[in-house]
């Protein structure tokens, strides 16, 4: 059976104590009460809460002075702080001391148990994340590796097993997948982890210079050579060397590269000089090699001597359960980057990225995200209106009905107008859950309503 949350509910006024005690047991959470500051530092630390709603003016300890011992013990629980003091000196006090949001009295409810959902939200996906980043710490590095379903899990045991081997690795997968990032994690989980992880990008460079990159050449083997110079193989010596995009490779590279593989040694460009190397050699590619030979693209030998593992890299579209972890993550480094404060999504938000196919996969989502952040005019949540203004790299997905595609150029406050009615009419009228996908109140709701002629 699964353990309902555990809500603290601090406040000196007894009868708005039981009111809320009442209202909140309603919602299937389990309700510890507290009279004041001091009580509740005492409570928090016999028992572990997932949630604090807690007043902010009593008479023994204030919750100010209580937040800020609670969150010195156990900094990661999210407490809501309530007042009925509307003041923005108290509010900003109350945010730099790590309070989670801020209420005034009294209370709406809908609007309390949304801010209550988002923070818990918040919390188990910050559990999760940094629980995903310890998991296997001792023997196994994520490197950034973010996600908990199947596909990724399985992907990483194989890594996790593979590493520590010397086989040659061939990486398959959509552009965007992490295919860099799984090698990392294979050099950094190997032997060779102390040596260099040399990185080559096969499809962004000329045969030419490819060439010279990967075996290096000597002062004057070509226009433009003025001096000696290492290749990738040999700057990897010891190490392991990742070779992006291969398919890109042209044939007489391929049987070049085929060489240094079978012989382990290679002859820079202009020099008749043969250099022994030690190299692991992990290779990825977006194109299915097999087709590629079969259209004379790529040598069949090469194939087979990379190909002694294969790891198969899930596009994001088949790992949905993975959406809202990278989501949180990227918007975490984004926020610190952009020095914003943005807590997290709105739940229609977090409903668009779920539906999005995601063709450009988690560097697409990324992008999506920091573009968001940079983009976004709230300090609190990244709302539907700031992933809309990605034009280019978030639509909705659902072509189920035409009905739901508005016009280009249309102004904001008809596209406002069409979506919040179009939400209470799949809601079924249902105006609390109107709001909750909307992400706004109960009472704007209305207010809006109201401004369209439709009465609620």
């Amino acid at each position: 059976m699964k353990r309902k949350n555990n809500i603290l509910i601090v406040d000196d006024d007894a009868a708005h104590r039981t009111m809320l005690r009442t209202l909140i047991s309603g919602w299937d959470y389990e309700i510890t009460e507290a009279d004041d500051g001091s009580s509740a530092i005492e409570s928090v630390r016999d028992c572990a809460f997932d949630l604090i709603l807690m007043d902010i003016r009593m008479i023994k300890v204030s919750g100010l002075e209580a937040l800020v011992e609670i969150k010195k013990f156990n900094p990661a629980i999210p407490i809501i702080i309530m007042t009925a003091f509307s003041s923005v000196e108290t509010a900003v006090e109350a945010l730099k001391n790590g309070a989670y949001d801020y209420l005034t009295k009294p209370l709406d409810f809908d609007e309390l148990r949304l801010v209550m959902e988002r923070a818990m939200d918040h919390s188990h996906l910050k559990k999760e994340n940094r629980i995903l980043k310890e998991n296997l710490s001792d023997q196994f590095d994520r490197r950034n590796i973010i996600g908990r379903s199947p596909a990724i899990v399985k992907l990483l045991e194989t890594v996790a097993q593979v590493s520590s081997s010397e086989a040659t690795v061939l990486i398959a997968g959509e552009s965007g997948t992490g295919k860099e990032m799984v090698a990392g994690a294979m050099h950094f989980n190997s032997p060779r982890k102390d040596k260099a992880f040399i990185k080559i990008n096969c499809a962004a460079i000329t045969e030419t210079l490819l060439e010279s990159e990967l075996f290096g050449h000597d002062k004057g083997a070509f226009t433009g050579a003025h001096r000696k110079k290492d290749g990738k193989f040999v700057q990897a010596h010891g190490g392991s060397l990742f070779l992006d995009e291969i398919s890109e490779m042209s044939l007489g590279m391929q049987a070049k590269l085929l060489r240094v593989l079978q012989d382990g040694e290679v002859t820079p460009v202009g020099s008749e000089e043969v250099i022994q190397v030690d190299v692991r050699i992990i290779a990825a590619s977006n194109k299915d090699l097999l087709q590629e030979i079969e259209a004379g693209m790529f040598r069949e030998d090469l194939f087979y001597r990379l190909n002694v593992v294969t790891l198969k890299m899930p596009p994001l579209k088949k790992r949905q359960e993975d959406i809202p972890l990278l989501a949180q993550h990227f918007r975490e480094v984004f926020t610190e980057k952009n020095n914003k404060k943005i807590k997290g999504f709105t739940p229609q938000a977090m409903d668009h990225l779920l539906k999005y196919s995601w063709p450009g996969n988690v560097r697409e989502l990324m992008n999506a995200i920091e573009r968001g952040v940079v983009l976004s005019r709230s300090n609190e949540y990244l709302d539907l209106d700031d992933l809309s203004l990605i034009s280019d790299t978030i639509s909705s997905d659902d072509e189920s009905s035409s009905n739901d595609i508005l016009p280009d150029g249309l102004p904001l406050d008809e596209v406002e107008k069409a979506t919040i009615l179009r939400t209470l009419k799949s809601s079924g009228g249902n105006k609390s859950e109107t709001s909750r996908r909307l992400g706004i109140t109960r009472r704007t709701l209305h207010k809006k309503l109201k401004k369209y002629g439709v009465m609620p």
